[in-house]
């Protein structure tokens, strides 16, 4: 199958997978709507999903929506895909004053290079538990510890095994590079893929990612999926050059044009 020539029935697959993966243990429904209500970094625990059309009118449910996330002290932020119901919610939004942020792009790969003879010399692969890979990768970001615990709550509950791994340079026991690996049935999202700063432009990402897809194909994967802000031109290039490509892209509308 080619790059970009993907079914739009894989498609939804594959948003399913991304809504599965990072289903926090805080989250309800209201009328069609999923409002996810993690403290964490990452927006697509901290959402709306408008999954299903829904009975109520639109402004009932933004105000159910904006009172559920007053009362967790979040900024109400709704997510726009391909597959939101209605399809003309965005153009609603917009006309309501509401603003668009944080272009996404989801890319796709169903062929990816083989996996390389080891790791780099002086690099060794380690397989972290949800609850240390949160809070290395935390601490690489300069995450806060409320978004660190936030996000090891999530691996720790989420409906979709998690593999956690990341290289470590063998002199000092630094971490160089993380990243997971989500699996459902054939599919694999790679997810919190982060380089430590000090040691970006090595090419580590990209074996740490080529090393995760190896391991997901030998489980049955054939489908590879990622999101990445469109604007992440040096991580969209990796992420090229594995073989994925664009295959639809998501945002947010907020009240707020400062949310984060």
């Amino acid at each position: 199958m080619k790059p970009g020539h993907w079914s739009e029935a894989l498609l939804s697959r594959v948003e399913d997978a991304g809504l599965n993966a990072s289903a926090p243990p805080q989250q309800r429904w209201v009328d069609g709507w999923v409002l996810r209500l993690s403290p964490g970094k990452a927006k697509r625990a901290r959402c709306v999903n408008a999954i299903a059309p829904g009975r109520l009118p639109l402004h009932d449910r933004l105000v159910l929506a904006g009172a559920a996330y007053r009362e967790a002290d979040l900024p109400l932020l709704i997510r726009i895909t391909p597959f939101t119901q209605p399809p003309a919610l965005d153009d609603v939004l917009a006309a309501q004053g509401m603003h668009r942020i944080d272009d996404t792009r989801v890319m796709v790969a169903t062929e990816w290079p083989e996996l390389p003879e080891g790791v780099p010399s002086g690099l060794v692969l380690e397989r972290l538990a949800a609850a240390e890979f949160a809070e290395e990768v935390g601490a690489l970001r300069g995450s806060p510890a409320s978004q660190r615990l936030a996000h090891a709550a999530r691996l720790q509950s989420s409906p979709v095994p998690y593999q956690g791994w990341v290289l470590r340079r063998r002199d000092t026991g630094a971490i160089a590079v993380c990243g997971q690996a989500a699996t459902e049935a054939n599919l694999v999202g790679l997810y919190d893929v982060f380089t430590d700063p000090a040691q970006r432009g090595q090419g580590l990402a990209r074996v740490l990612c080529t090393q995760l897809l190896s391991m997901a194909r030998a489980r049955g994967a054939s489908v590879a999926y990622l999101q990445v802000e469109s604007s992440n031109a040096p991580a969209r290039a990796i992420y090229h050059r594995l073989g994925f490509a664009d295959a639809y892209s998501y945002h947010y509308r907020s009240p707020d044009p400062d949310a984060h």
